[in-house]
């Protein structure tokens, strides 16, 4: 039972981790540097805007990964069943 829930538990955690996490640190980073040099609000723009392309970059690289998986598990099942 538990390795039904496992997998895509992990992946549910992975892919929000990649969602929220570069996000949050943009934002914080961006508020600083905002404070900083008395920029507001572009730096925290720019920042948000870059975090999330290192986000999408993140997400697109872990479903690549994930998608292999599928498929060779897929094809390994095929050759099972078919011995």
């Amino acid at each position: 039972m538990k390795n039904n829930y496992q997998k895509p538990l992990m992946l549910l955690i992975n892919t929000t981790a990649w969602i929220v996490g570069p996000v949050i640190i943009g934002a914080v980073f961006g508020k600083w540097l905002d404070q900083k040099f008395n920029s507001e609000p572009w730096l925290f723009l720019i920042t948000i805007g870059v975090c999330f392309l290192i986000s999408m970059f993140g997400l697109i690289v872990n479903a690549l990964k994930e998608f292999k998986k599928i498929e060779e598990e897929t094809k390994n099942n095929k050759d099972k069943e078919q011995k």
